[in-house]
């Protein structure tokens, strides 16, 4: 079993803390940051359809989302080791908050970009807050069960994002009009999508409420870690972590997995609305998005504890082997099989996020917010792996072909998992 990721070890200048009361607040950071970032899903066709854009031109909201991971990560390290984990989360929530209203303007200017421009802010913050999150609940505990721990953690971010596209679907998927948009020009066109995004803004104001809320409470356990301590980077903004070959390639693999997850994820609704496969239409296949992440969710509560029993590097593996085999079973069949297993893939992401996380960066001690800040810059591949994916999907004019690239992801995943099978 590893160590912990920030906790007692040898020569640590950190302490793990027994506070149930904080966990349950980590737990519930989780959730809400997974939550939001699942809702892309939803509104990927909804802008699709308003915008009449190709799968490409559709993926930029990923890509401006996931791109925040690039630009925010490393500052956001930076950030947490000067404010500290707690009002570290403040400044997250406070941020997303800011990305949520900008959802307003988005809709009254009716621009593509501006939505773009909204969800980059929101990401931002979603980062702040995943920087404190990962290293915070590996401290809060005893180093034998981090992994577990961790696991059961996302579990919660699963439970997000198993909820958040049910009600979003209904909210914005719901409304989608009859009104065939590439009928409209100018000003008529203005104003139907202006009227259409606000479902949108509601949704989104809705979670700035709840932001606003939750950050107060955040704030109300500012020093409740007192003895909390980081230590400087002894390179640029800690990268010299990467010259590890087991961080190094854990953070490759970060990388690999945020990209494939995002971009099934992303392509859910439009590859269930294809006749061959199950010929859904938007709003039935919006609410299908919520097997593939509740799938993520129940494997993550089972794989909190198979983690405990089973060297993680294997299960990463075997996981990683099984996501491929459901990809190669959903492009070579139709109907239900084929919906059905490419949905059955959030089952197999489950566990990787947590266990690439915690065997990538084991005994990094006092060195954690460094290293927590460098993965989440690696979860910028959901911004890249999507749009590749959607610029293959129409090259080839084919979703199953562009399938192939998140394969490949799960492919260098699965040898990672081996390469760690053993405590670094």
């Amino acid at each position: 079993m590893a160590g912990n990721i920030l906790g007692p070890q040898e020569g640590d200048a950190g302490e793990s803390v027994d506070a149930p009361h904080l966990q349950a607040f980590v737990m519930g950071l989780f959730f809400i940051f997974g939550g939001i970032t699942s809702l892309n899903d939803v509104i990927i066709p909804k802008l699709k359809e308003l915008f009449t854009l190709n799968y490409t031109q559709a993926m930029l909201v990923q890509f401006c989302f996931f791109t925040a991971y690039a630009v925010i990560g490393i500052p956001a390290a930076r950030l947490v080791k000067r404010l500290g984990y707690m009002r570290g989360a403040v400044a997250g929530l406070l941020t997303m908050l800011a990305g949520c209203l900008l959802f307003i303007p988005a809709s009254q200017t009716a621009i593509y970009g501006v939505f773009l421009l909204a969800l980059f802010v929101l990401a931002s913050g979603v980062v702040i807050v995943q920087v404190v999150a990962n290293p915070l609940i590996s401290m809060l505990g005893k180093p034998a069960t981090t992994h577990s721990r961790l696991t059961f953690a996302q579990a919660f971010n699963s439970l997000g994002t198993t909820i958040f596209p049910y009600v979003g679907s209904l909210l914005i998927l719901g409304g989608l009009a009859t009104v065939k948009v590439d009928t409209l020009s100018g000003a008529e066109l203005d104003a139907y999508r202006t009227a259409e995004s606000q479902a949108i803004v509601h949704g989104y104001l809705g979670l700035a409420v709840v932001l606003a809320l939750v950050a107060g409470a955040v704030w109300m356990f500012r020093n409740a870690l007192p003895a909390e301590k980081h230590e400087e980077s002894t390179g640029l903004a800690g990268l010299d972590l990467l010259k590890r070959p087991r961080f190094g390639l854990g953070a490759l693999c970060i990388f690999l997995y945020v990209g494939a997850e995002v971009a099934i994820g992303s392509l859910i609704v439009s590859y269930l609305r294809q006749p061959h496969v199950m010929g859904l239409d938007e709003l039935a296949a919006g609410k299908m998005i919520t097997l593939y992440w509740g799938g993520a969710m129940v494997g993550r509560f089972i794989g909190s504890v198979i983690l405990r029993i089973v060297s993680p590097g294997k299960v990463l593996a075997g996981v990683a082997m099984g996501a491929i085999v459901l990809l190669g079973l959903s492009t070579a069949t139709t109907g239900t099989v084929a919906g059905y297993s490419l949905l059955a893939i959030g089952l197999m992401n489950s566990i990787m996020f947590p266990t690439v996380f915690s065997l990538a960066c084991e005994r990094l001690g006092s060195r954690a917010a460094d290293g927590s800040g460098i993965i989440n810059v690696a979860i910028c591949g959901g911004a890249v792996v999507p749009l590749l994916t959607g610029m293959i999907a129409d090259a080839t004019g084919s979703l199953a072909t562009g399938l192939i690239l998140p394969a490949a992801c799960y492919a260098v995943i699965a040898y990672f998992g081996w390469f760690a099978r053993k405590p670094a």
